[in-house]
């Protein structure tokens, strides 16, 4: 398979969510057939659609470029979760550590295993914020996200870190 370009979400609001972050990437970078090609600057934002309190989540997002197919992709991400301690108490939860496949190259998907383009990053500042400041057309491998901006504008983001 010819590499492609992919976009990934991390996030985490559980422990030392920054150094959760930062090993995460460094696992996506040491994957086969992956290369690690740009990361967003670290944003904090406050946990959205959850039922109780939770401490507040580091975001970024990272542009990659594999030879995985997205199944592959997505269940190395899952592997990479599960080894830097995320445990799934339920949907929604805080985490350690939450990797999310938002864009693969020239693919869409509707599966019960996988959606892609990732079907609610439209919807929060905690993606499309950091994407802009990779993808500052407003479009990231054929998807655009720069008019859903403005929808957003609401949510409460803040730079963390570069």
């Amino acid at each position: 398979m010819r590499a492609k370009k992919a976009i990934l979400g991390l996030g985490a609001n559980l422990g030392d969510a920054e150094s959760s972050l930062r090993r995460a990437l460094e696992c996506i970078n040491s994957l086969c057939k992956t290369e690690l090609l740009r990361v967003s600057g670290f944003y904090a934002t406050e946990a959205v659609e959850v039922n109780e309190p939770q401490p507040p989540y580091i975001n970024c997002v990272a542009e990659i470029e594999t030879s995985l197919s997205p199944n592959a992709l997505l269940g190395a991400c899952l592997g990479i979760e599960s080894a830097l301690g995320r445990v799934r108490t339920g949907y929604k939860s805080p985490r350690t550590v939450d990797i999310d496949l938002l864009i693969y190259e020239n693919f869409t998907s509707d599966s019960e295993e996988l959606t892609l383009p990732h079907p609610r990053m439209m919807h929060r500042a905690f993606v499309l914020v950091p994407l802009s400041e990779l993808f500052p057309d407003g479009t990231a491998l054929g998807v655009e996200f720069g008019g859903r901006l403005g929808e957003v504008a609401g949510q409460k983001i803040e730079l963390y870190s570069k």
